[in-house]
């Protein structure tokens, strides 16, 4: 799978020239949810299912434990794609998110995105949009969410003439 052609530097993250429709970009990180995440983002975020926080509550479900919350799993999936897609972008709106299976505490997310559309912004000529189709699988390539999201990124040049100056020569 191909990766993001290139990047200003290690930590930069790609400009809106470095993406083409059909690229695909396997996202380097994983994360492990834990119970204390889950349960965490789910009170953070006054939610009172108990399927997400109370365990007891839980095995008396279909699932047989507690489901980890959807909005941390969108969260933590487009967490992980900010580095190869968004670093030098802000996100426009998410379009179409599914929830094909769950995800339970203690397993592992990781993601792809394949880069659907590629266009000039017309109102920042700046920037463009980049949209993408991100994928959250577990450990087992179990696909847990499918989101499509559009991203207004910087051009390179826009970028560069933005980027912070470097450290102060040593005297």
């Amino acid at each position: 799978m191909a990766s993001a052609k290139s990047h200003m530097s290690r930590n930069d993250g790609p400009c809106f020239e470095d993406f083409e429709p059909g690229q695909v970009v396997r996202h380097a990180q994983g994360r492990t949810i834990s119970s204390a995440d889950n349960s965490w983002f789910t009170l953070l975020t006054c939610n009172p299912n108990p399927v997400h926080f109370d365990h007891h509550y839980a095995a008396s479900t279909d699932f047989g434990q507690p489901l980890v919350n959807s909005c941390l799993t969108l969260s933590v999936v487009t967490g992980l794609s900010v580095a190869d897609i968004s670093r030098n972008g802000v996100n426009l709106g998410w379009e179409r998110i599914s929830l094909p299976h769950p995800l339970f505490e203690g397993q592992t997310l990781y993601a792809q995105s394949e880069v659907l559309e590629v266009r000039a912004s017309r109102s920042r000529p700046e920037h463009g949009i980049v949209r993408v189709l991100t994928l959250g699988y577990t450990e087992d390539g179990t696909v847990v969410l499918e989101l499509e999201r559009a991203v207004l990124v910087q051009r390179r040049a826009y970028a560069q003439a933005r980027q912070p100056p470097g450290p102060a020569p040593r005297s």
